[in-house]
């Protein structure tokens, strides 16, 4: 459907939809319509830390789509399903105010804005039947591909080695990132797992193996949905087929893509012509998971005709003596698409960099403060503690909770980790697909009486029978497990019937289930919540295959017993890894550690690439602060011996990032006060109350 620009009449001329744009946004919001339709080129857009990126992204959709750009033919890329929501309640927004429409009069939607992932899912099995695949293929979730692996390993012999080989979870992680770099297997494991290099070999053998499982039992994990989308684009019929179909390809956070979704997006529009990417290398943290900042850096090249770059600087996040000194930090970075974050909120007072003796102090002060400024009318809710890892806040959890200061910390149990979600998710995808083995064990074995060798004998007879589901009905079970056996029975049979409409299913799943509940787990009652949180969600999908894909791509955060505010207070501080607080922002910010072998951490120094990514964390906390900004040093740190030789402590000195003529950019403070006083005044340490070392050797006289 086309949203043409209505004709000229009497009635008053609608408000300009970009009115509210600063000259770069409206420049980036209108590159090749109007009076540039001309411009083709691929266009990269540089948003700096709090520059409207979002608002900016979502302008020039709406703007492309009142000159004619069709909704169906635009795909979007982003890095959440709710972020591909709230940018199309935004476009929506724009239009209506922009076209006059009214407000009962339905919306344009963005059928293709959803995650790499999700919109990967779509096309795999769209394409299916092309490209060598079962389109009724379930996927499977990072705690199932774990368990697979780990299955894998086992059956092939390489749980039973003298020497230690690598986990589950460890050749999983490694498998993931030779996918999503596209590095060679030698290579991973030179730069990232040194320790497992001398397995390179029965790696190699273990991920050939686990492949072929996924390939038998018709499932995929998450690197497949991108892997497979890559290869599906490698074939160049295919790749100009679906690319024909797109006139438009943008995609948000470019400085978080790997490799291989650099790739898709090159494949599918090899000249450029009506791609956008949005992103910021200088908040390109998260090569841990295969990112990289070379995509973005090498963007504007990578074409025949090289990218319009439009750079976001002015920021409405921060106050000025904030920006100037993140500016600083991120100023001396190798390499970088040049900018100097600006803004219009002018403050008396510097960002603070504050010197504590220790740990402790770190942990006191921050109580100390975070109460002065609740006290000053800003909520606790307003501030955030940020740390580069999660273990750093440990002693600050401690002095939190003496005191009673509320806080939810960012990275508590995921809701697809819980055991009684995995049972119910378990029980709808073996439903779906009768050959998948994991979620199968996980099934058959929550009834009393089956174990792992009933239910390996019942899945390897269903993966070699035409009706997999006479199978089950006729399988001969122990006698203690034929009663409940029956009702499962019974159960799979109404779940593999057409005739039962979505999300009739799930109730039935539920019905079934609950029982089990009860018998498995004392916190029954919670643990409830939960599943009727999936029957709410279920309504908001017109079939399970597309529920179990969208609810294992993007699933809800947290388990109800787990998500905090509803029974922790009614305000709560903020403690969150500084990864996990990237697009956030507060009132104030106190970031901890801020010493070198913390940030940058001392396991990240072994190559410059890895040091310049921990420059950027630390520009992304700083940037995170609207009025407020502390970092913290502590002098001395107590680190626990792995060797098993107790704990001893060591001194530490302010990053490397914050030179001593950065340093003038903020206000400079040592705590306790009394401890500068004495400095200042250069006042020599007392005499010793009594010598204990004389007090030693005479009781040996």
């Amino acid at each position: 459907m086309q949203y043409p620009i209505p004709p000229p009449s009497s009635a008053p001329a609608a408000p300009d939809p970009l009115a509210q744009l600063n000259a770069e946004q409206r420049d980036a919001a209108m590159h090749g319509t109007g009076d540039t339709a001309h411009d083709t080129r691929p266009l990269l857009v540089i948003a700096g830390a709090g520059s409207g990126k979002t608002n900016t992204l979502a302008h020039r959709v709406a703007n492309l789509i009142r000159h004619g750009a069709d909704p169906q033919r635009m795909m979007l890329l982003t890095f959440s399903r709710r972020a591909a929501q709230e940018m199309e309640r935004r476009v929506g927004s724009v239009l209506q105010k922009a076209l006059g429409l009214p407000g009962t009069q339905s919306l344009p939607g963005l059928p293709w804005s959803g995650t790499f992932h999700g919109i990967g899912a779509r096309l795999l099995r769209e394409y299916a039947g092309r490209i060598g695949l079962e389109e009724s293929f379930t996927i499977h979730d990072r705690g199932d591909a774990e368990d697979l692996m780990g299955m894998v390993r086992h059956d092939i012999g390489l749980s039973e080695t003298k020497n230690r080989f690598p986990l589950k979870g460890t050749c999983l992680g490694i498998y993931s990132r030779v996918l999503n770099t596209r590095d060679p297997l030698e290579k991973v494991l030179q730069d990232t797992y040194p320790w497992c290099s001398a397995w390179e070999g029965q790696l190699k053998k273990l991920f050939g193996a686990y492949v072929e499982a996924k390939q038998q039992q018709n499932v995929l994990d998450y690197d497949d949905l991108l892997l497979f989308w890559a290869e599906m684009m490698a074939e160049p019929s295919i790749a100009q087929e679906v690319g024909e179909r797109f006139d438009h390809l943008l995609v948000d956070e470019y400085q978080d893509t790997n490799r291989l979704q650099s790739e898709i997006i090159l494949a599918m529009k090899p000249t450029g012509q009506g791609v956008t990417v949005v992103g910021d290398d200088a908040q390109s943290i998260y090569s841990f998971r295969g990112a990289t900042v070379r995509n973005i850096l090498e963007f504007p090249s990578q074409f025949a005709q090289p990218a319009r770059i439009v750079t976001l600087e002015r920021n409405y996040r921060s106050t000025q003596p904030i920006l100037d000194a993140s500016n600083a930090v991120i100023g001396e970075a190798k390499e970088r698409h040049a900018k100097n974050l600006w803004t219009d909120r002018a403050a008396s007072h510097r960002p603070q960099l504050l010197l504590v003796p220790d740990e402790a102090s770190q942990a006191r002060w921050v109580a100390d403060e975070v109460l002065r400024q609740r006290e000053a009318g800003s909520a606790l809710k307003s501030q955030a503690v940020l740390f580069r890892t999660s273990s750093h806040s440990a002693a600050l959890e401690l002095e939190l909770a003496r005191r009673s200061i509320p806080f939810v910390k960012f990275g508590g149990l995921k809701f697809l980790e819980a055991a009684h979600v995995k049972d119910m998710l378990a029980l709808l995808r073996f439903a779906q697909n009768p050959r998948g083995r994991m979620a199968g064990f996980r099934t058959t074995q929550l009834i009393p009486g089956i174990g792992q060798a009933t239910a390996t004998r019942l899945l390897d007879a269903m993966s070699e029978a035409a009706q997999p589901l006479q199978v089950l009905q006729s399988f001969d079970v122990p006698s203690q497990a034929r009663e409940e056996w029956t009702r499962f029975a019974a159960l799979y049979a109404q779940l593999r019937d057409p005739a039962v409409a979505w999300p009739a299913d799930l109730e039935l799943a539920k019905a079934w289930y609950l029982p089990h509940l009860e018998r498995l787990h004392d916190d029954a009652t919670v643990r409830k919540l939960d599943v009727d949180q999936l029957v709410r969600l279920a309504a908001g999908y017109g079939s399970r295959e597309r529920f179990l894909t969208e609810l294992t791509l993007d699933p809800p955060q947290s388990t109800s017993d787990q998500s905090g505010v509803p029974h922790l207070d009614e305000d709560y501080l903020v403690l969150s890894t500084i990864h996990s607080a990237k697009g956030q922002e507060w009132k104030a910010v106190h970031v901890l550690n801020v010493v070198d072998g913390c940030i940058p951490s001392d396991m990240a120094t072994g190559t410059q690439a890895e040091l310049e990514e921990e420059r950027r964390l630390l520009y992304v906390a700083m940037t995170r602060a609207r009025e407020h900004l502390h970092l913290i040093v502590p002098h001395r740190f107590y680190v626990t011996q792995q060797s098993g030789g107790g704990d001893r402590h060591m001194y530490a000195s302010r990053t490397r990032f914050i030179s001593e003529a950065m340093a003038e950019k903020f206000e400079r403070i040592t705590w306790p006060q009394a401890g500068a006083a004495d400095a200042a005044a250069g006042a020599k340490p007392s005499a010793p109350v009594l010598q204990v070392r004389d007090r030693a050797r005479a009781a040996w006289r």
